[in-house]
């Protein structure tokens, strides 16, 4: 395996249909790979609007099933690219049970499973709750090309508990594709992410969209997205914070053996002692 991985991360904003969308995001993998990318990772429902400003039906027709169109789709792509692909998606299990959904393909082209966002808002501007069922199929880490990689989707890195399973699943990198806009969240978008990257000691890829989408709310997506070592430092420059970027950076892995040498989080935790923490 090698120990450094080339990664890439999408932002962008929306163009106004998804076809177009899924376009643009073959593109920018392709440009990714021309840069020598082995892995990468697209927003919180990459191929749509963020259409959770309102609560209306008429959207659940972007979802579709996981693996389904959108994902053999880019399959054929991570495979002629020799990528791993982190595709967020809307995913219909059956009519009337839809989750907000992350496919993981491996560079051979192959589906190897997906996570559904486990945490959903319910506040003004993040109607998700209408839109999505909680996710049910616990904190998997993907064997990739790449190494072991997870994904925590948008709200829910507001929760610690997801990402220390992750870590303790062996995760070396760990996606978070969000969609989260200027004046809410933004205090905590440079500090959640580090501190996480840290107390857990592994990478951390965090994407969130740019741009308003007028149409459907007032939303103004502030992009930023960056990567954090496990010593809570930013890879390279952090996003810009109002146009589409694709950032490439190089994750040296070995940092992670030198990390957990020197902190022993995992051997000094006591899960004995956190009983009470699981009790509604």
């Amino acid at each position: 395996m090698a120990e450094v991985v080339r990664a890439a991360l999408v932002q962008t904003s929306w163009t106004g249909d998804k076809e177009s969308m899924v376009k643009a995001h073959e593109e920018y993998a392709r440009s990714a790979a021309a840069q020598g990318a082995k892995v990468i990772c697209f927003q919180e429902l990459f191929y749509g609007p963020y259409f959770c400003q309102q609560q209306d039906a008429e959207y659940y027709e972007y979802a579709e099933s996981v693996p389904g169109p959108t994902t053999e789709r880019f399959a054929a792509l991570a495979r002629e690219l020799g990528m791993v692909m982190v595709l967020p998606v809307y995913e219909q299990e059956q009519p009337g049970v839809l989750y907000n959904t992350a496919a993981v393909i491996d560079a051979d082209g192959t589906y190897l499973g997906k996570y559904r966002k486990h945490h959903i808002p319910q506040v003004k501007g993040f109607w998700e709750k209408f839109y999505f069922r909680p996710g049910n199929l616990g904190y998997p880490v993907f064997d990739t090309a790449v190494g072991r990689i997870g994904v925590y989707i948008c709200y829910d890195r507001h929760f610690p508990e997801g990402w220390r399973a992750l870590g303790l699943a062996g995760a070396k990198i760990v996606f978070n594709p969000s969609a989260t806009s200027r004046g809410l969240s933004a205090y905590l978008w440079k500090l959640e992410q580090p501190a996480s990257a840290v107390a857990n000691e592994y990478f951390i890829g965090a994407i969130n969209r740019v741009g308003i989408e007028s149409e459907f709310g007032d939303n103004d997506f502030y992009g930023t997205s960056y990567f954090v070592d496990p010593e809570g430092k930013f890879v390279g420059e952090v996003g810009d914070d109002h146009n589409p970027e694709l950032i490439v950076r190089d994750l040296d892995l070995g940092l992670l053996d030198t990390v957990r040498d020197r902190w022993q989080f995992y051997r000094d935790r006591r899960p004995d002692a956190y009983g009470d923490l699981t009790k509604p």
